[in-house]
């Protein structure tokens, strides 16, 4: 985060091109800052070692050990048919269990005369099973020895850091490479205000990095890990509170809507009443539209909640107060959906300037990047005269040519997929910028929201619209229990016999060409786990085959998937809507916004290969009108598995927020923060954003008052450098997502 000059050396003059190649290319560490900033996974301690009984399957592991016995066995293979080939087995004890090593032909000859029983050693590799038992073939190893300068030099202290490796790094090369850089730490600049760090009893950031790399005490580690979670919490909310200072700056206009105006038409042919959640956040979002700086707030709310309809409702505002609106959708199928949706929630109302609109009313046009250059040529004249109060549409609304009339309010769908570049291209398209809101059906814990979405103001709708029901969901284990897959079936008919309609969701759309590459890794598999996981996911245009010609046979089974051309797609959801189709088999595509309240079926496949906040996503769609909804997750993992857990902690609750957490938990933070904002919010090393919630917030309110007292930071040289850095990076990192 700070890089600075002396932290600028390029790590291929320090430390050969070798392995500052493998580290540029593997752990993306380039200048001595950065690795410098690659920070020890967890630290070993001299005699007590990682548990061998604990050793994870499939992962790179580093142990300490000692050998307990090698033996030498000569056998024949078809390289070596006389007999001449060479297996060196050894066997490692750390006093919790033992692990076998297997070393095979030339590579036997090094570590049969280095590795003799009790001899003490760092070993590193992939935990694979052999006959029942784990093993590591041909692992990396470091001898322990206490005799020679260098080996105590480098082991000093009570503490061995075990580093995020790779396998062309192991973890104690890493540390080598550390040992040479590390001086350098003493040329740190601190990002942390003076008078803060003193305040809160922080060691200096030199001292900190010093003691994450070479500890001599636990309570060393802590010190860093303290100081350092507090840089990266610090040093991003910063940023966070200067991009909320800076838009608190600007002007916008005030955007009140008229008592006898267009939304108060709409809400009176309402055929129901707001929910009181509804009505909460209206009133937030109406407060912010009516003063003189732009609204920048987020909307968080499941799937169902009715947050189309409170972004409806501020649309209509703005066009009250001579405004346009623009709502940005992520694909032209939701684009599609939300404008259908719209007009039929608007009525007469979204008919202006036709035969048979109400009088108050306002046009709403779509623009997306499929549509034919008539219609796009009427839909931006509509924009640029001011004749379309609201127009609804993909990344087609921020290009070039697209020119407004008075934009007032821009609301993006389903934010983690708009950098923060891209909400700024379209506040460009106002005379002043634009109120903005964003909607996300994804439930985000309270602290990823101040992390990842640090510079909106938060709203959340909670509570479900009347006649919504519940959704009943169960895992179904396809390999251990088939019988439960055929009942899944029987079940989709009975709802389609009872006049509804029913989705089937996979994985993988199944019309890639087969790479030969990856038809050749099919060796024999171990375990059923192994199993499940190596054989290409399920597709949805093998599953609709089998389904039409087996179990639901008879039935009117259609299929869906991304890379249908967009009217034949939407041609699919009609009919689908319209209940002209029984069975949907569909990838993903549906996880986004497709509305149909005769659906109250869903069966995912390979449930496992989803993530549990998009499997929750998902199983949204189902349930939607007052029909109760089936959700069936079906896997062939098997019951112990983490998978299977997984998908069990899905099915037993339906409250978004709590599986949100449980998807944090189990996933690195890295995934959700990356997945949720472009750009360097996934760059945190040591801050766990679920356990240092006091941290973040508690450095939300210090970065507040920092910006406060000196926005442009003119008495805090060093964290200028920092915030640059994290800046650069982000930037960097939007670009490469281009």
């Amino acid at each position: 985060m700070d890089l600075v000059p002396a932290l600028e050396e390029p790590l291929k003059k320090v430390l050969g091109p070798a392995t500052a190649k493998v580290m540029a290319e593997h752990l993306g560490l380039h200048t001595v800052g950065d690795l410098l900033h690659h920070y020890p996974r967890r630290y070993e301690e001299r005699g007590q070692l990682t548990h061998l009984a604990d050793l994870p399957m499939d992962e790179h592991v580093t142990v300490v050990a000692q050998v307990a016995d090698a033996r030498l066995h000569t056998f024949a293979s078809a390289k070596a048919p006389r007999g001449k080939g060479q297996r060196l087995e050894v066997t490692i004890t750390d006093g919790s269990g033992r692990l076998q090593l297997v070393f095979f032909g030339a590579g036997v000859h090094k570590p049969h005369k280095e590795l003799l029983p009790g001899t003490r050693a760092m070993f590193a590799g992939k935990v694979s099973v052999f006959n029942r038992r784990l093993q590591l073939a041909h692992p990396a190893y470091e001898l322990l020895r206490g005799d020679t300068e260098e080996t105590v030099e480098t082991w000093a202290g009570a503490l061995i850091p075990i580093y995020p490796a790779t396998a062309k790094l192991e973890s104690w090369k890493i540390g080598k490479a550390l040992q040479t850089v590390l001086p350098s730490a003493q040329e740190a600049l601190d990002p942390l205000p003076e008078s803060l760090r003193e305040g809160r009893g922080l060691v200096p950031l030199p001292e900190a990095l010093l003691k994450i790399h070479r500890p001599h005490t636990k309570a060393d580690v802590e010190d860093a890990r303290a100081r350092l979670k507090w840089d990266e919490a610090f040093v991003l909310q910063v940023a966070l509170a200067r991009r909320r200072h800076a838009d608190a700056q600007l002007p916008a206009v005030a955007r009140r809507p008229r008592p006898d105006g267009l939304l108060a038409a709409f809400d009176d042919r309402l055929p129901f009443t707001l929910t009181e959640g509804q009505r909460k956040v209206s009133g937030e979002i109406f407060d912010d539209l009516a003063t003189e700086h732009p609204m920048h707030r987020l909307l968080q709310g499941e799937v169902g909640s009715g947050k189309t309809m409170v972004a409806l409702r501020a649309m209509l505002a703005v066009v009250d107060a001579g405004g346009q609106a623009a709502m940005l959708a992520p694909t032209e199928v939701l684009a599609q959906q939300h404008h259908r949706s719209v007009t039929e929630m608007m009525g007469e109302l979204a008919e202006g300037g036709m035969l048979g609109g109400a009088e108050n009313a306002t046009k709403v046009v779509l623009l997306t990047g499929s549509m034919g250059a008539a219609a796009r040529r009427h839909a931006l004249l509509d924009l640029a005269t001011g004749e379309a109060g609201i127009v609804i549409g993909t990344h087609a609304l921020i290009e070039d040519k697209v020119q407004f009339h008075d934009l007032g309010l821009v609301v993006v769908d389903e934010q983690h997929r708009f950098g923060v570049e891209q909400r700024d291209a379209l506040r460009g398209k106002g005379k002043r910028p634009p109120h903005l809101l964003v909607m996300t059906a994804t439930p985000i814990p309270r602290t990823v929201a101040m992390t990842v979405f640090g510079d909106l103001e938060t709203s959340v709708l909670d509570q479900l619209p009347a006649g919504r029901s519940p959704i009943a969901s169960h895992v179904v284990p396809a390999a251990d229990k088939p019988h439960f897959l055929a009942r899944a079936w029987e079940r989709v008919r009975e709802e389609v016999t009872n006049g509804h309609q029913a989705y089937v969701v996979c994985p993988r759309i199944g019309d890639e060409e087969d790479d030969p590459k990856k038809a050749g890794r099919k060796k024999a598999a171990a375990s059923p786990e192994d199993e499940a996981e190596k054989r290409p996911p399920l597709a949805v245009l093998d599953i609709a085959d089998q389904l039409a010609k087996g179990p639901l046979q008879g039935l009117r089974v259609e299929v869906l998937h991304g890379r249908m051309p967009p009217d034949d797609k939407d041609a699919v959801m009609r009919r689908f809507a319209a209940g002209e189709t029984d069975v949907l088999v569909a990838t993903t595509v549906i996880e986004v916004g497709v509305n149909v309240p005769n659906a109250t079926a869903m069966v995912i496949m390979d449930a496992d290969r989803f993530g549990v906040s998009q499997l929750h996503q998902l199983r949204g769609r189902v349930g939607r009108g007052s029909a109760p909804g089936l959700c069936l997750l079906v896997t062939e993992m098997p019951e112990a598995s983490a998978a299977r857990q997984r998908l069990d902690a899905v099915a037993s609750t339906l409250d978004g927020f709590e599986l949100s957490r449980i998807d944090l938990e189990q996933r690195r933070e890295g995934d959700v923060l990356g997945q949720a904002q472009s750009g360097t919010r996934s760059s945190l090393r040591v801050l766990a954003v679920i356990d240092d919630e006091e941290i973040i917030a508690e450095a939300r309110e210090e970065a507040a008052a920092v910006v406060a007292a000196d926005p442009e930071l003119k008495h805090l040289p060093a964290l200028r450098t920092a915030l640059d850095a994290l800046l650069d990076e982000e930037r960097e990192q939007y670009l490469e997502k281009g």
